[in-house]
């Protein structure tokens, strides 16, 4: 139970992010999805780093 907002933050970080770069990529009109790739890869690895900070031993 200690992580179970963490992962629903994670996967709805996640959500948002494909969802907006599928609307910016509609909006410049672009035919390869790149931002539906570069937002979540933006919002995983900026996650990861913050769970690695919450979960690292305090000293």
């Amino acid at each position: 139970m200690k992580y179970a907002g963490l992962a629903t933050q994670f996967l709805l970080a996640i959500g948002i992010a494909v969802y907006a770069g599928l609307k910016l990529d509609e909006w410049l009109k672009l035919k390869t999805p790149l931002a539906v790739w570069i937002l979540p890869l933006l919002i995983i690895t900026g996650m990861i780093i913050k769970i690695v900070k919450d979960t690292a031993p305090k000293k």
